[in-house]
Order: C-alpha cells, then structure tokens, then sequence
C-alpha cells in the first residue's frame, strides 16, 4: 500500500453553534489566501462548535487570524497520510504507530470514491517524531 505522510500543524478555534458559523470562518480564510489540507467540526456544548483547522502555511494562519482577530489555540502537530484506498489501509497506518509505542489519540479519514483516501492522525508534541518515524518520514 502507497502512501504520503506529512507533519502538519492544526489549530482550533470555537464559534456560536448556529447556521452559517462554519461557512463565515471558511470562506473568511480562502479570501484571506488561507489554503486548508483538511477541516473538522464538533459540537462542544449546547451553544458552541469547534472548529479544527489545518492550513497548509501555518504562519500565514497565524498572521491572517491575528489580523483577522481570530482566537486560535494552537499550533498542535498531526499526520496528514493520504494514500492508495485497499482494504486494511488504515489498519496498516494504525498498525505502524502502535508497534512504535505511540498513543493515537484522535483519527479521522476518509475515502475519496476514487480509490484514495486521507486520514489524520492526532498524537501528542512528545510523540510526533516517533510517529513520523514509525511511517517512514
């Protein structure tokens, strides 16, 4: 199974939980020249949704959401993998990181219906290395 790893930086940032709070932050940073690898939402609370965000250039996250006022927590590290789809690619992925003795404590991954996929994979900042390591970067 082939794939590509990349270190990437995330960042969160928490937002009103009503209609249109996702598409104001996204289409905010693309007008701000922000390109994003990937994007997650989750509801965190009865009113509030966080919001993790990706860049490809995390300084220029940084600099646009300062600007911007933007409140980010972050930087945190993650993996990026994307890859040929097959059965058990993921567990391949997971299966590397485990033997390396590094907690994965968050993953989300998809499948593009064209026979790739893309998957992050949330480790601790004393883990990155060891990860990237156990996945051949």
């Amino acid at each position: 199974m082939s794939y590509r790893l990349r270190r990437v930086e995330y960042f969160h940032t928490t937002v009103v939980d009503q209609p249109g709070e996702a598409y104001k932050v996204l289409s905010g940073l693309a007008d701000l020249g922000v390109n994003l690898l990937a994007f997650t939402a989750v509801p965190v609370g009865p009113r509030r949704a966080q919001l993790t965000l990706f860049p490809e250039d995390p300084g220029k996250m940084r600099a646009e959401a300062s600007r911007a006022a933007m409140a980010l927590d972050g930087p945190h590290p993650a993996l990026l993998v994307q890859g040929d789809d097959a059965l058990g690619a993921l567990a391949a992925v997971h299966e590397r990181i485990y033997r390396a003795g590094v907690n994965v404590y968050a993953s989300t991954a998809i499948a593009d219906g064209s026979g790739r996929y893309g998957c992050v994979v949330y480790v601790g900042p004393e883990d990155g290395d060891r990860a990237a390591r156990a996945l051949g970067v």
